[in-house]
């Protein structure tokens, strides 16, 4: 009994000191400004337009991203073949990669003097220096978030359902808008929120090919190398308050997806 209430005891002075690690900096970010600053901050039409791309931005990456993991996360799930390990490695590099280094290898390809750069260009599309630029850098470095969650969900669902479906006359197609995405829309909701929320804080893909017009992240640094702390803790306290709010819904949503889950499958 004294051993276990001593692993215990030890157990919660790591955990504590942990949460004063994490939880510390970000009170006294939000509390260093005083309500009157943050409103003040906030009316700024440079600062509020900014929020407002960079939620946008976001949101249009997460979209995109919808159309196109969906489609591969069903293939990982359910098709083997030579050289699969190495695709899923790929896929995730993004995540393991500096995310400088992501914006210069995405500057290599969507450059104004590259080829799909030069390609886009035909179309009236620019990336470099555009919302187009800020987008794509989102979507580079937090689709694994999504693509990752949505492979886990089609790998949790029984492929006999899908067979039993092909054995009673619908076609691949059927069987996938029926069953396959029906039973996997938790993950994918679940993925799509976690790749919103990491896209809104992508920095270092976007500062190498989208410096303007300004993320929320580049604006803090741009305030920050500029004019200090005074300027730039506000625009950071906002994005913190902000973020907290997308994990609020995030969880919600989370929670509200598998209580229907667990009652469907009841």
């Amino acid at each position: 009994m004294i051993k276990n209430s001593f692993f215990h005891f030890v157990i919660t002075i790591l955990s504590l000191i942990l949460i004063f690690f994490v939880l510390a900096p970000i009170f006294k970010l939000v509390t260093g400004s005083s309500v009157n600053m943050l409103l003040d901050t906030v009316k700024e039409r440079e600062v509020y337009s900014t929020i407002l791309r960079t939620f946008r931005a976001s949101l249009v990456a997460t979209l995109v991203s919808i159309f196109l993991a969906v489609p591969l996360a069903y293939f990982l799930a359910r098709v083997n073949f030579p050289g699969k390990v190495f695709i899923e490695g790929i896929m995730n590099l993004p995540v393991i990669i500096p995310h400088t280094a992501a914006g210069i290898a995405l500057l290599t390809v969507f450059g104004n003097r590259f080829f799909l750069g030069k390609f886009f260009s035909n179309f009236g599309l620019s990336f470099v220096g555009e919302f187009a630029g800020i987008v794509i850098a989102m979507m580079f470095v937090s689709m694994p978030f999504l693509l990752n969650d949505a492979v886990e969900g089609f790998r949790a669902i029984d492929p006999r359902l899908e067979k039993v479906s092909r054995s009673l006359g619908a076609s691949p197609a059927q069987t996938f808008f029926k069953i396959a995405l029906p039973l996997n829309l938790s993950h994918i909701i679940s993925g799509s929120l976690m790749m919103w929320a990491r896209g809104l804080s992508e920095f270092g893909a976007v500062v190498i090919l989208a410096y303007h017009p300004m993320s929320a992240p580049v604006l803090i640094y741009e305030r920050f190398a500029s004019f200090g702390l005074k300027y730039s803790r506000p625009i950071a306290a906002i994005m913190v308050l902000a973020s907290l709010i997308v994990f609020i819904v995030l969880r919600f949503v989370n929670a509200k997806m598998s209580s229907f889950k667990d009652r469907t499958e009841g």
